[in-house]
């Protein structure tokens, strides 16, 4: 009898908590690449699940039905040969589940890294999200101008983040729009996402990249394009001008509010891509130019002699 009232009291007191807990915001998406990766989470819950349940059922059936009793000590089991279906059922069943999962993996990796379906056509808006210590840039080239730790984006048209990083590798992440990418020195990494929804959101930088890490966070809020467009105009009638040495403050380890500027960081300080990117070797213009120096030099020794 006690056993089970404290059975039910550890229900009870689970059902409690439970039902005070928000919706984990991996399932509370917003956009097509956040459903996509609900999705496989779903699939992969439901595929796991099914295999733990029957291990369990087949435990249980195997100690009741194969348990010990009482034979004499003399006593020794009958011979059993392998059965080939019994084995072939062991081994095919985990080498189909695996082939299941990874082929839904592979599929939903090339969905989340495309531009959404129907909005291929689209121009999509460039927002170049860099990370430092700790806090997050956000540069509107199109719009010329920069938000600190928020940024707005408009519903129904592709978003492209280029991402990179000021000091340490960050990782951007909005789970109610896509999954995490890396936001690294030397190179940019693009990120598309559509919002279907207006909504407010909330990213963060989820790779550990020292003492600031944890509040390493931005809201995402997404707007209707009419309300985005008025946005941008308020912006641009109220905010002050991002300076190079406005800038040069920003990036100095430590956490910092909401900022918002006109014009862009980018003017000055460009982003690790094109000719500017850190794992540029040159073009063959470059080389000729090296080249044409190479001989200048040479000459001038020649002369010298």
């Amino acid at each position: 009898m006690k056993i089970k009232l404290a059975l039910l009291f550890g229900l009870l007191t689970i059902s409690m908590i439970l039902t005070g807990c928000e919706p984990l915001l991996v399932f509370d998406t917003k956009g097509p690449q956040a459903a996509t990766i609900s999705n496989v989470i779903w699939i992969s819950i439901i595929t796991m699940a099914v295999v733990v349940i029957t291990v369990i059922v087949l435990l249980i059936n195997m100690l009741v039905k194969y348990r010990a009793s009482k034979q004499p000590e003399d006593y020794e089991p009958p011979h059993i040969e392998g059965n080939p279906i019994v084995e072939g059922i062991i081994v095919g069943i985990p080498v189909l589940i695996v082939a299941f999962l990874s082929v839904v993996s592979v599929m939903s990796t090339y969905q989340v890294e495309a531009i959404p379906e129907g909005y291929e056509d689209q121009e999509p808006l460039v927002i170049y999200a860099s990370s430092s210590d700790w806090k997050w840039h956000f540069a509107y080239p199109e719009q010329d101008i920069e938000t600190v730790n928020y940024v707005f984006i408009p519903t129904h048209r592709p978003v492209e983040f280029r991402l990179y990083s000021h000091s340490t590798i960050s990782s951007f992440w909005v789970p109610q729009l896509a999954g995490q990418k890396y936001a690294m020195a030397d190179m940019v990494n693009k990120l598309n996402v559509v919002a279907d929804v207006p909504a407010e959101m909330v990213g963060r930088n989820s790779n550990f990249n020292g003492e600031g890490f944890a509040e390493n966070t931005f809201n995402v809020t997404s707007l209707e394009p009419e309300e985005f467009d008025s946005w941008v105009e308020d912006i641009h009638a109220t905010a002050d001008p991002i300076t190079e040495e406005e800038f040069t403050k920003l990036l100095e380890p430590g956490h910092l509010g909401q900022m918002t500027f006109t014009g862009t960081h980018l003017d000055f300080s460009p982003a690790p891509e094109g000719e500017n990117g850190g794992h540029n070797h040159g073009s063959s213009e470059t080389d000729h130019d090296s080249a044409e120096h190479e001989d200048t030099d040479t000459e001038s020794e020649h002369d010298q002699h």
